[in-house]
């Protein structure tokens, strides 16, 4: 957590200071030793051997130091950080070795060896605390044996007997102490970071490491995924059998999760009856998998009381998203998995979806100064679907019933992408429409029918400045005519109505007359096809009516037959709820 690397950043810059304390110190006890040896006239030729033993130190110095800012930057029990460790104990020892053999007679140099002790105790723990301090009781002990080789009675050695015993000791207490205290932290940050009821991460310990895991995604150029995971008809559930069996159902989903993720993923609830799974190296195509294997897992699993569901079994619905593919940060990543779940909540429930932005492939096609625009209008889109949510699943659907149409309408390449992306901002100029008169449920007045009629003029204005969209304008305008000549805004009749215009008009309607809105219930599938014959020729281009009839009973035959003869057909079919 961060309020925990704060805390361990302040007790590293403590550290830090101490040992530089401690090479201070060091430095006046080494260098008072060596002036003993000097000539303090400085001739020059000792002027110049002088300076070989104080670069040395310095450089000595320079390394150490650079490894103390390299252990703060390095993950704890990484290799790295562990070469460290290392590196720093074995030149401190060395160093303070050298000094005590060089003046043994002097018991303080001894006790300078505490200050390594008392560092390394406190920063790499009790091991290496006691193995540093073990060190050195050995060369102190070993450095008076040596000095002395033909005493009878070695007084040095027996005096630094003393010496040993405050290094092992200061060794043990600190290093049980600092292991006493990393236990206790390490418990407390598990409370903060743990969902209580369900066991794995809660949401802020989720957007604390996505944000990290995405900035080490864009050093590395690693993928990452996200999974987010809603139970199907929970609230429904919980109605049935109250919260306890409801809390039974959560901790169930989320050994579920885990046991169908690997060990470097990261399991979180997001929120009530939503779990968010982090995928670190996997890229949509592999997360894909994860995520059907969960969904399958799931349904199979037999829950107390499915049966009393609406589709007689407890289920999930995913989304899916990833990076760099799909989205450039944390943000854009928690935003693209959520729309996909979305996507997969309203087609049905219990299936898998994954983002997918037509702005995205836009991109593509769009002159480099329109990029800007263009992400300014996925802005706008975002806050239609906020003020109205039926316009993000009627644009979704539309979108690829327009594509099915336009394919069995052998439209060109470009005339297929015009539709299409048409269908996407069709409805864009809602923006400017209030939102008590979006999801009115009495029918509206008409003052209110003048304003909402203005919608396809609002979005011809707001995509005016990109040049790249001048064809897609001609289609979002007049996607409201009717072919007698009595829809708006300029009553158009006929062929004066442009041809992608007339497909979007009958695949726009078809989809309000099957959506529930908020002032009239949706008509069933077959009293949708009997108002598509009834308008034909008068509302709707009747050519183009009849193969659409033709294509929505192919994809119902697909849909509730499982006849589907044509991989098209079964390709819609699967993506549409009919």
């Amino acid at each position: 957590m961060k309020l925990d690397r704060n805390r361990q950043k302040k007790i590293l810059e403590y550290l830090f200071i101490t040992k530089l304390f401690t090479f201070f110190i060091f430095s006046l006890a080494a260098f008072s030793e060596y002036m003993k040896f000097v000539d303090y006239k400085f001739t020059t030729l000792i002027y110049f051997s002088d300076i070989i033993p104080i670069t040395l130190y310095m450089l000595i110095m320079l390394l150490t130091s650079r490894l103390w800012f390299a252990s703060i930057k390095f993950e704890k029990n990484s290799r790295k950080y562990r070469t460290v460790q290392i590196l720093e104990s074995l030149i401190n020892i060395v160093l303070f070795s050298l000094l005590i053999a060089f003046a043994p007679d002097v018991p303080q140099y001894k006790l300078l060896f505490l200050l390594i002790i008392i560092t390394s105790s406190l920063q790499y723990g009790f091991k290496h605390g006691m193995t540093v301090s073990a060190i050195a009781s050995v060369i102190v002990l070993a450095i008076d044996l040596l000095a002395m080789p033909e005493a009878i009675v070695n007084e040095a050695f027996q005096d630094d007997l003393i010496i040993v015993g405050v290094f092992l000791l200061t060794a043990w207490l600190l290093g049980f102490y600092e292991k006493i205290e990393r236990e206790h932290r390490e418990s407390i940050t598990q409370m903060a970071i743990i969902d209580g009821l369900t066991g794995v991460y809660n949401h802020r310990y989720f957007f604390e490491t996505l944000k990290r895991l995405i900035g080490n995604a864009k050093k590395t150029g690693a993928h990452l995924s996200l999974l987010f995971i809603d139970i199907d008809h929970f609230k429904h559930y919980n109605d049935l059998f109250g919260h306890q069996e409801g809390d039974e159902v959560l901790k169930e989903i989320a050994e579920i999760l885990k046991q169908n993720t690997r060990p470097q993923d990261l399991v979180c609830r997001y929120g009530g009856e939503e779990f968010a799974v982090i995928l670190q190296d996997t890229n949509e195509q592999n997360a894909l998998i994860v995520a059907e294997r969960i969904r399958d897992t799931i349904e199979k699993t037999e829950f107390k009381g499915q049966e009393h569901l609406p589709s007689g079994l407890l289920t999930v619905s995913i989304g899916v998203s990833s990076f760099p593919d799909k989205a450039q940060s944390d943000t854009e990543l928690v935003k693209s998995a959520d729309d996909a779940l979305y996507r997969a909540k309203f087609f049905n429930k219990n299936r898998v979806e994954t983002y997918f932005s037509i702005l995205q492939e836009m991109k593509d096609d769009l002159k480099d100064k329109d990029i800007t625009l263009l992400t300014s209008i996925k802005t706008l889109i975002s806050v239609i679907n906020a003020k109205d949510r039926y316009t993000y699943g009627h644009t979704e659907r539309v979108v690829m019933l327009c594509q099915a149409l336009g394919e069995r309408l052998n439209l060109s390449e470009e005339d297929l992408k015009i539709l299409k992306y048409s269908a996407y901002l069709h409805d864009i100029g809602k923006i400017n429409i209030p939102e008590q008169i979006l999801n009115k449920k009495l029918p509206l007045t008409k003052e209110e029918w003048d304003i909402m009629k203005q919608h396809p003029a609002n979005g011809v204005r707001i995509i005016e400045p990109v040049e790249s969209l001048d064809k897609v304008k001609p289609v979002i305008l007049h996607h409201h005519e009717r072919y007698d000549g009595e829809g708006y805004p300029d009553g158009l009749k006929g062929e004066e109505i442009p041809c992608l215009a007339r497909i979007m008009t009958v695949v726009d309607s078809y989809d309000a007359m099957t959506s529930n809105r908020a002032y009239k219930s949706k008509m069933s599938f077959e009293e949708a096809i009997e108002e598509l014959k009834a308008c034909s020729g008068t509302q709707f281009d009747p050519e183009i009516t009849q193969i659409f009839i033709e294509l929505l009973l192919d994809l119902h035959s697909c849909r509730t037959k499982n006849m589907c003869e044509d991989k098209t057909i079964e390709k819609y079919a699967v993506q549409m709820s009919l």
